[in-house]
């Protein structure tokens, strides 16, 4: 059963990324977004300015908290063969309620795909948040280009 990873987050973050669950290369590299073809960190390094490929695992980290942002699954644990959201099954969802109470600077939530935003929406009725569904990084998302998925990201950078 895989188990996703702890947040990402320090006192000064104010906005949120939320995924589903790591898939199989980032549970093997015990990483966020760790599938080489996985265009999340390609898109945080282009909107924030930064040298793309990162030197490191601790860098990708620390740009998002120099930049107020946080990171972390809806998900917390679930069954699934493969790395695909249509195949979870038996999902266990993380206490939001208890991290955005240690979290009070936390305005927005950007859920990278519909599995995420889907299902933060049906199971937290968090008031005072701003929460934006914003298209998957996954490669399994080919119906939009880098580009395409580029504009869309921007939104992370304007809150």
């Amino acid at each position: 059963m895989p188990v996703c990873f702890p947040p990402v987050a320090d006192n000064n973050i104010t906005r949120m990324i939320i995924g589903s669950m790591p898939g199989i290369a980032s549970l093997n590299a015990n990483q966020y977004y760790a599938h080489p073809r996985n265009a999340f960190w390609k898109i945080i390094a282009r909107l924030f300015d930064a040298n793309y490929p990162f030197q490191n695992y601790e860098d990708k980290l620390s740009l998002l908290l120099k930049n107020h942002i946080g990171l972390w699954d809806v998900f917390a644990s679930c069954d699934r063969d493969g790395s695909l959201d249509s195949d979870i099954k038996n999902a266990v969802l993380n206490d939001f309620e208890s991290f955005l109470k240690n979290h009070p600077k936390v305005t927005t939530l950007y859920f990278n795909g519909n599995t995420a935003y889907k299902n933060f929406t049906k199971s937290f009725q968090i008031n005072m948040l701003q929460l934006y569904p914003l298209p998957s990084t996954s490669p399994a998302n080919a119906r939009l280009t880098f580009e395409e998925k580029i504009k869309a990201w921007e939104a992370i950078k304007t809150a």
